[in-house]
């Protein structure tokens, strides 16, 4: 049987200094919080920790995860991506083969322009940043990424910490592009404006005939996604 939200157990959320002096802790009536998998959480700056306290401090009588997204991604830093930072590299360098901002509709021409207006800046940008081009078609079917394009994703991704990978992962998930999630991470876009390009083609269709509430909240869903995310570039960095 599927056990129920747990309980809360705790009174007060707060941020403390690492036992070690390096890094903050979350601390729960004064015990440190821990991953899902049972490592200490040790955060790299007090105003991640601290908003991550506040998700703590927010819950009422349940805990709900789902509602501690900021936890989350630090959750998955420590439990899934440090340690296997190559396998997470590669995993959204992928994304590259798939990038939805290469793939533009052959008409109608309207749409055609908001995806060249929204989706060839981001573009050349990536291939002035990373020095080289991506390839673009027209229509579904796939077009062949040089080697060279996942070998400079690579190696733009490898100095990131895995902090800043946890977030990055999830981001490129949501939003189907490694080129716009890399332009979210460097400030060129906002979570928002990133998000409406990602699903400028729904957009458009919704436009048209409009949209039903199941497919709406589906898309606010993958849209807290990108903003978490971004957030959590922003408590990183800031």
């Amino acid at each position: 049987m599927a056990q129920g939200p747990a309980k809360r157990f705790y009174k007060k959320a707060e941020v403390g200094p690492a036992e070690d002096g390096r890094g903050y802790r979350i601390l729960l009536d004064g015990r440190g919080v821990r991953s899902p998998a049972g490592a200490p959480l040790t955060l790299p700056v007090e105003s991640l920790a601290q908003a991550i306290a506040e998700e703590w401090e927010a819950q009422e009588e349940e805990i709900r995860p789902l509602t501690m997204r900021l936890m989350q991604l630090a959750a998955t830093a420590v439990d899934r991506v440090d340690g296997r930072r190559d396998d997470v590299i590669a995993e959204i360098a992928k994304y590259a083969e798939t990038d939805l901002t290469c793939y533009r509709a052959e008409g109608p021409d309207d749409l055609v322009i908001r995806q060249t207006q929204a989706w060839q800046p981001e573009l050349d940008w990536f291939a002035e940043v990373l020095g080289v081009p991506m390839e673009v078609t027209c229509g579904i079917m796939p077009v062949a990424q040089s080697e060279e394009v996942y070998a400079a994703v690579t190696d733009f991704l490898k100095p990131l910490s895995h902090w800043h990978l946890s977030a990055l992962h999830s981001l490129t998930v949501a939003l189907g592009s490694v080129v716009l999630s890399l332009s979210v991470l460097k400030g060129r876009l906002d979570g928002g404006t990133a998000f409406d390009h990602s699903r400028l083609d729904e957009l458009y269709q919704i436009e048209l005939w409009g949209e039903d509430s199941e497919a709406k909240e589906k898309r606010e869903t993958v849209r807290a996604d990108v903003l978490i995310a971004e957030r959590f570039f922003a408590l990183i960095d800031g």
